[in-house]
């Protein structure tokens, strides 16, 4: 009996398990860079910060009004003589008018964070459309004014987000966190470090006096910036808003 002849092997196609996961991690934290990065430019211009030598840091605070803490930041902030900027909820402005309306009386600049601050509105062009124009019908009943300065809840944008804010005429902002975890209320110290040692000339700083439009308890944010003021201040910083900081009109007048 003739021996028959020997296989040729058949190459092993199989991708190993470990590339796998590198590979899908990899793509996890490009997704991530991209479209929620404070510093991500790669989908459009979105400021951060603005190169200047002036020692000047604007404050902001995302998903408000939210009482009693954006009356306590707006005591603190009149007793300081310090004008901030918030990036108010549509939702929350329905829900405290008056608050919004002291803020704007008393200096500070609103802008738009998007109507219900729910991620499945932020993504789509259509629904991320109707989401600002109905945040700018609820300032325009509540405020008298349209604004012009808008964040994204998350800081998420796609392309579609670009279109949007070229369609409404919109500046697009982003920003620094103050504290990646203060969403969670760490101690007033610790958020206070590390706001002081990320702020620079022109830089955009993110508190939030809010949590996702649902209220929440922000007690150990408003006196954090308590101690942010007092310790930029001795560092010979002063405060602004963004649309100062950036150089354009915060709002534009109502549609009649």
């Amino acid at each position: 009996m003739t021996p028959a002849a020997p296989r040729t092997p058949v190459c092993d196609r199989r991708i190993p398990v470990t590339s796998l996961v590198v590979s899908s991690v990899g793509l996890a934290v490009a997704s991530y860079w991209t479209l929620m990065s404070p510093y991500a430019q790669l989908l459009g211009a979105f400021p951060y910060r603005r190169r200047t030598t002036e020692r000047v840091v604007a404050l902001t605070f995302d998903d408000g009004p939210n009482d009693p803490d954006t009356s306590l930041l707006a005591d603190l902030l009149a007793d300081e003589g310090v004008r901030a900027t918030f990036f108010a909820v549509g939702a929350c402005i329905e829900r405290h008018p008056d608050t919004a309306r002291r803020l704007v009386h008393d200096g500070h600049v609103l802008g738009s964070h998007g109507y219900s601050h729910q991620f499945r509105r932020c993504a789509g062009q259509a629904v991320l459309r109707a989401e600002v124009a109905r945040t700018e019908d609820v300032f325009t009943h509540h405020l008298g004014v349209r604004p012009v300065l808008f964040r994204p809840p998350w800081l998420l944008r796609t392309p579609g987000l670009f279109d949007v804010a070229e369609e409404r005429s919109l500046q697009l902002v982003s920003g620094e966190f103050a504290h990646v975890l203060e969403v969670f209320q760490p101690s007033p110290e610790r958020i206070a470090r590390r706001a002081v040692a990320k702020a620079r000339p022109g830089s955009i700083l993110i508190f939030h006096d809010g949590f996702d439009a649902k209220g929440g308890d922000r007690t150990n944010t408003v006196l954090a910036v308590g101690l942010v003021i007092a310790e930029l201040r001795r560092t010979g910083f002063g405060f602004t808003t963004v649309d100062r900081l950036l150089g354009i009109d915060p709002y534009r007048p109502p549609v009649t």
